[in-house]
């Protein structure tokens, strides 16, 4: 039985992977995953220099799922490649380094830093709906998307992947941008736009008065958008947005996924990703499938 997947030359032991800023850098969760057990492991956003974040409060629950406006704090790439990078490397697992930045210029000195460094691939987040400054902007303008895209892959010596923003009017536009510009894979969907308000204080539950939905209720939404992804363009997709079981991650790839990354689920059950390995492969010797990419966007 092959669980195998292999994306941009990158071949993955299994297709599950964590979604990012939902794992750190797999630090926390290792006393309850075993990492070896992971197809990847997607790091927390890392920029050139250390962010502050937004201001608290920054997290709000809501029906089947989260909002979040935490703004991407990271201590930066020098704290990253010194502390987060030699821990991974003692595990068994592809390391997939999600960078973020607020101009083109911050993206391309994060890249270029991470060059030399045994990471298997990069997640160039421009699609992050809680960043004031441009970065929302790359993810939400298929001229803008293109042009980063283009001038990433220029300097990148790792394989890149663009995440896409479901907070547009057409997601296929997008993702054929990213294409255009060179990209080696596309990841979708990051989180929907959403507001909560406490009735009883009668103000925003986040400081940031909107954040990021993310979480199960999402899941119908990132389906429909990563089988027009995947009907729309010859790079692989990575498909995410409220993965909770093996069920839900098995979904994802009949819709065209190649491989499928958990997020929210991580908060509610750290056991959540181990668990999804299991279950995928549990479903293979159900029905016999001897190798998991006979899956793969076969629900036409």
């Amino acid at each position: 039985m092959n669980t195998q997947v292999t994306i941009a030359g990158v071949t993955f032991k299994n297709p599950v992977m964590t979604a990012s800023g939902t794992f750190g850098s797999g630090m926390e969760y290792s006393q309850f995953v075993d990492l070896n057990e992971l197809g990847a492991v997607v790091t927390k956003g890392v920029a050139n220099v250390p962010w502050p974040g937004n201001p608290t409060p920054r997290v709000a629950e809501t029906y089947g799922g989260m909002l979040n406006a935490i703004g991407l704090q990271n201590p930066g790439i020098d704290v990253f490649i010194e502390r987060d990078l030699p821990f991974l490397a003692k595990y068994d697992t592809k390391v997939i380094v999600n960078v973020c930045g607020k101009t083109v210029e911050d993206y391309l000195e994060t890249v270029e830093r991470l060059g030399d460094t045994n990471v298997d691939m990069l997640e160039i987040n421009v699609s992050c709906p809680n960043v004031k400054e441009g970065a929302i902007a790359f993810g939400q303008r298929a001229d803008c998307l293109e042009d980063i895209t283009s001038r990433i892959k220029k300097v990148a010596k790792q394989p890149v992947i663009m995440k896409l923003s479901p907070n547009v009017t057409d997601i296929t536009e997008m993702a054929r941008a990213a294409e255009a510009g060179g990209a080696d894979a596309v990841s979708l969907i990051n989180t929907i736009t959403g507001m909560k308000i406490d009735i009883h204080r009668r103000a925003f539950a986040l400081a940031n008065k909107t954040g990021g939905l993310s979480g199960p209720a999402i899941k119908p939404v990132a389906v429909r958008m990563v089988y027009q992804v995947a009907n729309a363009v010859k790079i692989p997709v990575i498909g995410m947005g409220g993965i909770a079981t093996a069920e839900d991650a098995i979904e994802f790839m009949l819709a065209g996924a190649t491989a499928v990354s958990v997020g929210a689920m991580n908060f509610v059950n750290p056991y959540a990703t181990s668990e999804i390995v299991k279950g995928i492969e549990s479903y293979m010797r159900r029905y016999e499938i001897e190798d998991i990419n006979e899956l793969i966007g076969c629900v036409k």
